[in-house]
């Protein structure tokens, strides 16, 4: 039931709807549909749809029988202004199956909203992603509260609002329940849409690696062709599902009964793997979509790789899937693999399905995808699941650590990344599944800055580069030899306790150069190393090793060994074994060796489950001993991190996101694209809508304005150049501090005049004395938007004495940020000083915070100075620059990344 809108509107264009309000969404099952702002030449989609309805679906939504739409209600329906009355329509191809729309109640702040779904998508969530999608474009059109009138028995609307995480208040009269809810997000709210995302991302890569059939079109009888070796492969593996090879020009390959196209398939097809050339995809993409299938895995090459043109077909083949309801790996993608039991699909070119094990593995780049796989099996890492999605175009590896965090197979994750989709959502992901199943990153291209990014990137120094993988829970490493030396120990061994090494070995040299390395990485020995000496006989290496991993000085353990000519390495192999069985701490410390030298894990020393694969117990080997100790530490480190405080996310309170949204969209527009650095008063009233004040200041263009200003401000006052370069000089040349007469700021007035030669200077009141801080945002390829703080100064910006947290910020995060830097212990009380108030740095820290999460339009920010004393933390001088964002925000109604529009 719907109200009629008593707005009154001037007239708008009904085609002229936000773009930014569209968006492909996955649904429940792990579907796709596309959401748009509903336009005129919908009217007949919509009679469609409600053609379609049940009786009783009409009648739940209509509160009466509704047979036919009249032409009135059918124009109100399809004919909307975008602001007082706001409709989207989900689309499944060119059929429209939702419609949801909100209807502005007189010249209130409140709209009624009201929902429909086709029958044969009901229960996909498509109520649920509408009323998202709707609130966050109401509030963006200033309107704060929804409401709405549903029939008693309807009870799965009645369900749609109230497991929304809104707080709903609900009265019932005549058998009609009448709704009222704040569509503010809500920390529940946020919560519920978090969930729902992971649930319908993770399940749209659970059809794509859990597929019943599998067609492959361009299958071939060629072996030199890609077509021949993926229906090779798949064959291989003793895939558990039913193949389909499609080949118009031959009735079987490679004994199989091969189909002209896919749509002569008789059965139901949940993955496509497309293996013919780049030019005839598109039409390959036409009988896929008719035939409903799932997700489409392309290893056809000459995409966006092979230029603009190839790009524009990337992008338009994606579109046009995900508008059909369907996920798409690749283009050039080396494929997907799941080894478990009851699937072993092997839908790549890589010719043998690896042993199976718990680690999953994403690479982006499907040239090293053979390579990756061969690495694994030699060193003896078995793997759950691996996807090599190539080019990217639309399933990414946020989507594949989506699935991992609930896939019971999976223990530990490998990504090989060469670039970020979206780094925010990628850092909140890591953050999230970092808690539990171990992430080791192999990040290339870490300082290729993208010329969108230039303007407004810092160089960030390595070690804060490793804090900010530290703070979303990834262990990242430089080479895939590293990736693989890691991987080995989260694999076999468990988690340590602490960071007390014990180094056992037969060779003192040996033993040195691992506690040198274990220093280095700032572990400590907890016990002194171990040399047992060459002529040592297994039982007697077997004995120290027993006694160090029995130590409570002890939590992990490096075994170094070089074999003695007279006895086989074999038998201190058996004995080592042996010896960590009998101690009891099987599972408690985790133990790396240069066992032989060998690189992986030595059948010596393997655990083998019922494969024949090594499975857990079984203890790596590195060539080197600071391979070893290397690997171990990054392990140490990530356990360290696991049982740190995860702290909570942070909003402060007062905060005023519309607003502040508002003023954004108001500045940006002008600039048409480019950035624009904010006028004085402009960054005064945005900063205002986060809590974050600005010491009180005025413009002013003559002495006897200053004299007055100083006066309304209150003395004691200071004089700054309105030139950057002279107020930021160590000299202070462009600053006059403490100016308590009126006859003091005339005198500094006219030397800044002569120093600056402009007329105009600031005027403000002294805050109080403190330590000179600076809090900054600036973007990162890798991981978005930054926070930065550091004491200011020639020295630390010289240094590079800054620390850096990605948005969004915890408290545990905030706390760790302003403590950081080298020059951080001033701030504390050095050499008997009264300490800052910390507290009060902190929750600037996530004001700041708060501001870049809700508006990346903000490219870059810089609050310098900030005064930071005993009395709090105050802003003397802020800078604001805007524009649009390089980044896709992590932030409002759950969308896929959106699809660039072709050039």
């Amino acid at each position: 039931m719907t109200s009629e809108n008593t707005e009154n509107t001037e007239k708008t264009d009904p085609y002229d709807y936000p773009r930014h309000w569209e968006a492909d969404v996955v649904l429940s099952d792990g579907g796709t549909v596309h959401l748009r702002p509903v336009v005129p030449s919908d009217a007949d989609g919509l009679v469609a749809l409600h053609a379609r309805l049940s009786e009783r679906t009409r009648y739940l939504r209509y509160f009466g029988a509704y047979p036919r739409i009249p032409a009135r209600d059918l124009e109100r329906f399809s004919v909307v202004d975008h602001h007082g009355r706001v409709a989207f329509v989900a689309l499944l191809g060119d059929d429209i199956v939702a419609v949801g729309r909100y209807e502005r109640l007189g010249d209130r702040d409140s709209a009624e909203v009201a929902f429909v779904v086709d029958d044969a998508h009901q229960g996909r969530g498509l109520g649920s992603i509408l009323l998202e999608h709707l609130a966050a474009a109401a509030s963006e059109r200033g309107l704060r509260r929804f409401v709405a009138e549903v029939l008693a028995e309807n009870t799965q609307m009645v369900r749609v609002f109230r497991d929304a995480g809104y707080q709903v208040t609900r009265s019932f009269e005549e058998g009609v329940v009448h709704l009222e809810f704040d569509i503010d997000p809500t920390e529940e709210s946020l919560a519920v849409a978090r969930a729902r995302e992971q649930a319908a991302e993770a399940r749209s890569v659970h059809n794509l690696l859990h597929p019943r059939s599998v067609a492959v079109i361009g299958a071939s009888t060629d072996p030199t062709k890609i077509g021949y070796a993926v229906l090779t492969n798949l064959l291989s593996a003793d895939f558990a599902g039913t193949v389909y090879p499609v080949n118009p020009e031959h009735r079987s390959v490679r004994g199989v009964r091969a189909y002209p196209s896919v749509t002569d398939i008789p059965d139901a097809v949940d993955l496509a793997v497309v293996a013919v050339p780049a030019e005839s995809v598109e039409s390959v993409l036409d009988g896929a979509l008719e035939k409903g299938v799932k997700t489409l895995l392309i290893v056809s090459a000459g995409f966006a790789e092979a230029g603009p043109h190839g790009l524009h077909a990337e992008l338009r083949l994606v579109g046009e899937a995900r508008a059909h309801g369907m996920r798409v790996v690749g283009p050039n993608a080396l494929g997907v693999l799941n080894t478990d039991r009851a699937v072993r699909l092997n839908a790549t070119l890589a010719p043998r399905l690896p042993k199976r094990g718990r680690t999953g593995f994403f690479c982006q780049s499907g040239a090293l995808g053979i390579a990756i796989l061969a690495d694994a099996e030699a060193r003896g890492l078995g793997l759950s699941t691996f996807v090599s999605a190539g080019n990217r175009a639309d399933v990414s590896g946020n989507d594949l650590l989506q699935y991992w965090e609930s896939d019971p197979n999976t223990d530990l994750v490998l990504l090989y990344l060469e670039s970020f989709g979206n780094p925010r959502k990628f850092a909140r992901l890591a953050r999230r599944l970092g808690r539990n199943k171990p992430i080791v990153a192999v990040k290339s291209g870490r300082h290729a800055v993208r010329p969108q990014l230039a303007a407004t990137s810092a160089e960030v120094d390595e070690s804060s580069v490793q804090a900010l993988f530290e703070q979303a829970g990834v262990i990242r490493v430089d080479t895939l030899a590293q990736l693989f030396d890691t991987a080995l120990v989260f694999a076999h061994q468990p988690l340590p306790a602490g960071s007390r090494v014990g180094i056992v070995g037969n060779s003192s040299a040996i033993g040195l150069l691992a506690a040198d390395t274990a220093r280095a990485q700032g572990l400590r020995l907890g016990i002194d190393p171990v040399d047992v000496g060459p002529q040592a006989g297994p039982e007697e290496f077997a004995a120290a090793v027993g006694e160090a991993l029995s130590s409570p000085d002890v939590d992990a353990l490096v075994v170094v060994f070089v074999p003695p000519v007279a006895i086989p390495g074999t038998s201190y192999a058996r004995a080592l074994r042996e010896a960590v069985v009998e101690t009891g701490r099987q599972g408690e410390k985790p133990i790396v060796s240069t066992f032989l030298a060998a690189e992986g894990v030595p059948a010596e020393l393997a655990v083998l489950d019922d494969d024949g694969a090594p499975t857990r117990g079984s203890i790596p080997s590195y060539p080197s001993p600071e391979r070893a100790v290397n690997a171990l530490a990054r392990v140490i480190r990530y356990a360290a991190w696991r049982q740190r405080p995860q702290g909570s996310l942070v909003r402060p309170a007062e905060l005023h996101p519309a607003r502040a949204q508002a003023i954004v969209r108001e500045l940006v527009e002008p600039a048409g694209g480019g950035t624009t650095v904010l006028e004085d008063d402009d960054v005064v009233r945005l900063l205002e809508c986060y809590g974050i004040e600005i010491v009180p200041f005025r413009v002013v263009a003559d002495a006897e304005t200053a004299v007055a200003a100083a006066g309304e401000l209150g003395y004691p006052v200071a004089l700054k150049s309105v030139d950057e370069r002279l107020r930021g000089r160590a000299d202070l040349v462009g600053v006059r501090l403490d100016l308590t007469s009126p006859d003091s700021v005339r005198t500094s007035y006219r030397d800044l005049r002569e120093v600056s030669g402009e007329d105009e200077v600031y005027v403000q009141r002294m805050a109080p004395k403190g330590l000179s801080c600076a809090i900054g945002l600036q973007d990162d390829p890798s991981f978005g938007t930054l926070v930065s703080f550091g004491l200011s100064g020639l020295a630390s910006t010289l240094l590079g004495d800054r620390a850096y947290r990605a948005v969004p910020l915890t408290d545990v995060d905030a706390a760790t940020l302003v403590r950081e830097p080298r020059s951080a212990p001033l701030l504390t009380g050095y050499r008997g000083d009264e300490p800052a108030d910390l507290a009060a740095l902190e929750r600037l820290v996530l004001r700041v915070a708060a501001l870049a999460e809700d508006n990346p339009e903000v490219r870059s920010l810089a609050l310098e100075p900030v005064l930071a004393s005993p009395k709090g933390a105050f802003v003397a001088n802020a800078r604001v620059v805007l524009g649009p964002p390089p980044s896709r925000p992590d932030t409002g109604p759950r969308r896929l990344r959106p699809i660039p529009a072709p050039d």
